[in-house]
C-alpha cells in the first residue's frame, strides 16, 4: 500500500504488546503506518489513547461515551492518516480530530435534547442519568463520608462545567487539567494565543460565579 490510499481498517487498541514498535518516534511510526504497517499505528493508539481518553473524559463527563468517542477519533485517524503531513505533532494532530469529533457528538446531543423537549413539554418529562450513573473504573475502598463527599463534588464540577461553552471548557481543560502553555493550547485548539487567554478569563470567572455559594 502507497502512502497516498486510504488505509482499509484501524489498528486493534486491545494488544499492549508492539514489539519493536515500542522504542521509535512517533515521527518513525506514522510513516510505516501511513505505508500500511497495522502494527505501527496499533503502537501510536497505545502511547497516545490514556491521555487522549483523559482529554474527551473531561468534555463530556461519561466516561462510557468518553472511551467510544476516543475509538471514534482513531478510526478518522486512521482514515485521514494519508493527508497527515507532519507539519505538527502526531498527537496535536490526533487532538484536532478528537476535537472535532466531540464537538460534532456535543452538537447532535444538543439537537436530539432540544427535540425530546419539545415532544415532552405537554407530558412526563424524560430522565435523565446524571454522569455518576455511567460505568466506571473499579476504584480502591473509601469510607462512605469520603465517597459522598467525593460524588457531590464531582456532580457540583460537573454541572459549572457543562455550563460552560465548548471553547471555554477545553481550554480550561488544557490549562488547569494537561498544564499546557498558552502557545501549545493555541497550537491545539487551532487559535492565537491572545484568543486562548480571552477565553481562560471568562471560562475562570464563569466557573467562579457558578461555584461561589457551594460549600467546595
Amino acid at each position: 500500500m502507497n502512502s497516498g490510499s486510504s488505509p482499509s481498517k484501524p489498528a486493534s487498541t486491545s494488544r499492549e504488546d508492539v514489539g519493536e514498535n515500542a522504542d521509535l518516534t512517533d515521527e518513525a511510526l506514522v510513516e510505516k503506518a501511513r505505508h500500511g504497517d497495522l502494527s505501527a499505528f496499533d503502537a501510536l493508539v497505545v502511547r497516545h489513547r490514556e491521555k487522549l481518553f483523559a482529554m474527551i473524559r473531561g468534555m463530556v463527563n461519561s466516561e462510557a461515551d468518553a472511551w467510544d468517542l476516543s475509538q471514534d477519533a482513531f478510526v478518522k485517524a486512521w482514515s485521514a492518516l494519508p493527508g497527515f503531513k507532519g507539519d505538527s505533532g502526531f498527537y496535536t494532530w490526533l487532538y484536532r480530530i478528537a476535537r472535532n469529533v466531540v464537538y460534532d457528538w456535543l452538537r447532535k446531543l444538543r439537537n436530539r435534547a432540544t427535540i425530546l423537549q419539545f415532544e415532552t413539554t405537554a407530558g412526563e418529562a424524560p430522565e435523565v442519568f446524571a454522569a455518576e450513573d455511567a460505568p466506571t473504573v473499579p476504584k480502591a475502598e473509601e469510607s462512605p463520608d469520603r465517597a459522598l463527599e467525593r460524588a457531590d463534588l464531582r456532580r457540583i464540577l460537573n454541572e459549572a462545567l457543562a455550563k460552560l461553552s465548548d471553547e471555554h471548557r477545553e481550554v480550561i481543560w488544557l490549562r488547569e487539567i494537561e498544564g499546557l502553555s498558552y502557545p501549545e493550547i493555541a497550537e491545539r485548539a487551532g487559535c492565537s494565543q491572545g484568543t486562548v487567554m480571552s477565553r481562560l478569563f471568562y471560562a475562570r470567572k464563569k466557573l467562579q460565579e457558578l461555584l461561589r455559594f457551594s460549600k467546595f
